[in-house]
């Protein structure tokens, strides 16, 4: 129901899971010498093991050559543009498969477009920080003194610019409108904002939970402060300064750039493409860029912020920004100002990925090495596995080498505090789509050899994750380096883990939505209410079509279930049954909510309030039964159904079934 929504946490548990009591936080003004978090050291007597693959034209040619054609026709991914550089040069520059299957246009890197998504976040925290060395802003500030409407109070704390990016502005998920494919829908950067404001579930600077509205202020607030449209302000600092021809945020692309974007396809490209995707808010995700300028970009941020004699940051400013501000544990990658750390081997890779409906992207740089690398996929198909195997696959072929660790032996009764049932920190609470996060619930579960896996998390092999313990509250997964770190609170219980994206957590869930009695509780409310149906139907039947039969009489002190309760059983199974239904045939086919949902709301509302009313009536006529003479078996089957419709009257309240119609 909300695969965008969800995505980030996925990843997380599923492909790049690698590693405090509490969370940490680094200076705010690091010396520029230190801006990467260095690789961790290795134990005495042992070294990096020496290459046996060259990172040179030839090679990259040969591994790009073998893998990309693989993920596209395992994937069904219809292109991919790929770039490599180092040390300044270009080394791989190339495009795979087709912009568009229809016309076998195939995919070029210097001229072929692709949408990023998320990846335009580190264009707008570049734009913030071009304002932050004017003296325009200051990134420990309250935002409402930049914003021309209130972001709502909550925790007796403000919101800053750096919580903004860091995700930790504390705002639930939100995902009204957040894509769309009609021009004609298209609203002001404003006014998407104004309209689309989400409460805050978290206190500023404590818990993160990726935020695309965040950055979308962060977007408006240098729109505000620089008197220019983000899209006009970025064309005209960054992308001009640095030579990005084929840039852009605007959306739909101008005129110039119109005809060279790539086509994006679901997961099954012999389908029609899905069409410009427009992203709301725009400086979370609206970028549009090719390898070839991404290759720029990139250069430009190992030179410093310059490139070719245009500068567009300073050196000490950019230092800062990739200086860690926020994780859990400094044996986990950070996140730094709006970019965040991915490690593998002793690489610590740094920049953003980013995904649409049809585009998948990553985009990072290894300072150290002074590496670039892009690949971009225009199909669903590029969201799950193909971008961990390329930055592991590359990781390990030209730096090969995973620190050593040392697992230990600790008995599994001592581990056992980190089970339990977790959700994602990133999530909708209070708005109508709070009941996926029902869905998106994983277990941690300790066998008896104390090794510790978590429903859903799959290795590229589709095999489960196993991790075990390398330190206090830290695990890390045999023979791979994803890790995860278990956050206490003052208490010492287990309240989250940490994972190695840090833009997310996953958070205990209280035991009254635990998924595992939720589900039971549902199932077998429904079970019951089917029986009650069926038994109208057959009692039915034999009215009209078996007249001539005798009619079986009940036993003295038998009762029939009465009107109300069987209205109430029709009107949940057909309700909840077409609800079900409705989704499961969308599938992948559905796009992210738009306004267009509230009217089908309002009807969802009306059912599901006549249905509450009408199961009020059975819950009070299960009370009833059991002040009358009649047999025990006929008033636990009362009760049995009262019981049944009381949970779902809960069930529809608390997760929102019955809800809000303008909040998704």
């Amino acid at each position: 129901m909300r695969r965008l929504a969800g995505a980030v946490l996925a990843a997380s548990l599923l492909l790049t899971m690698r590693t405090g009591v509490t969370q940490t936080a680094t200076p705010k003004t690091p010396a520029a010498t230190s801006q990467i978090a260095q690789p961790q050291a290795m134990q005495p007597g042992t070294s990096a093991p020496t290459p046996i693959h060259s990172l040179d034209q030839a090679d990259l040619t040969a591994f790009f050559d073998g893998i990309l054609p693989l993920q596209l026709e395992r994937s069904d991914i219809a292109g991919a543009s790929v770039l490599v550089m180092k040390d300044g040069n270009v080394l791989l520059q190339k495009g795979y498969g087709y912009a568009d299957v229809k016309s076998k246009k195939p995919v070029d890197p210097t001229s072929t477009i692709f949408r990023l998504a998320s990846i335009s976040k580190l264009f707008t925290w570049v734009s913030v920080m071009q304002l932050e060395e004017q003296g325009k802003l200051n990134l420990d500030t309250d935002v409402n003194q930049y914003l021309d409407f209130p972001i709502r109070p909550a925790f007796n704390k403000p919101i800053t610019l750096r919580n903004l990016m860091t995700h930790t502005g504390g705002f639930e998920e939100t995902g009204n409108d957040i894509i769309i494919t009609d021009p004609k829908q298209a609203v002001s950067l404003r006014d998407y904002l104004i309209a689309n404001q989400p409460m805050r579930i978290y206190p500023p600077g404590e818990i993160p939970a990726y935020s695309n509205y965040g950055v979308g202020l962060a977007s408006y607030i240098v729109q505000r402060i620089s008197g220019e449209p983000f899209e006009q302000y970025v064309q005209e600092h960054i992308f001009v300064p640095l030579g990005l021809t084929h840039s852009s945020f605007y959306q739909p692309l101008q005129k110039p750039l119109a005809s060279l974007p790539s086509e994006g396809y679901r997961s099954n490209t012999t389908k029609p493409a899905v069409g410009f995707e427009i992203f709301n808010p725009v400086g979370a995700g609206g970028v549009s860029s090719s390898a070839a300028d991404m290759g720029r970009f990139g250069q430009a941020l190992l030179n410093g912020g310059e490139l070719d004699g245009k500068r567009i940051l300073r050196s000490e400013t950019l230092a800062l920004m990739w200086m860690p501000q926020f994780r859990a544990s400094d044996r986990l990658p950070p996140i730094c100002m709006g970019f965040y750390q991915d490690w593998r081997n002793h690489l610590r890779w740094i920049g953003h990925e980013g995904d649409l409906i049809a585009f998948h992207s990553l985009f990072f740089v290894e300072p150290t090495q002074k590496i670039v690398l892009f690949v971009s996929y225009n199909s669903a198909g590029g969201g799950s596995e193909p971008r961990p195997e390329i930055i592991n696959f590359f990781s390990d072929r030209y730096f090969p080498g995973a620190p050593d660790v040392q697992y230990l032996k600790t008995p599994a009764k001592d581990l056992k505090s980190i089970e339990g049932t977790y959700q994602s920190t990133r999530r909708d609470d209070t708005t109508k789509l709070k009941l996926a996060t029902l869905f998106s619930q994983r277990s941690a579960s300790v066998d008896k050899d104390g090794v510790l896996t978590i429903s859903g998390a799959k290795d590229l092999r589709g095999h489960p994750v196993k991790m075990k313990p390398i330190g206090r509250d830290l695990w890390q997964a045999e023979g791979e380096q994803q890790r995860i770190f278990a956050i206490r609170d003052a208490d010492n219980k287990v309240v989250r883990l940490a994972v190695d994206f840090p833009g997310v957590q996953l958070q205990r869930v209280p035991w009254y939505e635990n998924q595992i009695w939720v589900m039971i509780a549902l199932w077998s409310s429904i079970g019951i209410l089917v029986l009650v149906i069926l038994a109208s139907i057959i009692r039915t039947w034999r009215r009209l079509f078996q007249r001539r039969r005798p009619r079986p009489e009940p036993q003295p002190g038998t009762i029939w279930v009465t009107a109300t309760p069987r209205m109430a059983a029709f009107l949940w199974v057909l309700f909840l049954g077409t609800l079900l239904g409705y989704f499961a045939v969308k599938g992948d086919d559905m796009m992210p909510p738009t306004p267009a949902w509230f009217k089908w709301f309002v009807l969802e509302n009306f059912v599901a309030m006549l249905a509450i009313v009408i199961s009020t009536l059975a819950v009070i006529a299960g009370f009833d039964a059991w002040s009358r003479n009649i047999r025990v078996i006929t008033k636990l089957k009362f009760t049995f159904v009262a019981l049944a419709c009381a949970f779902l009257i809960w069930f529809a309240i608390h997760w929102h079934i019955i809800g809000p119609t303008n909040r998704i």
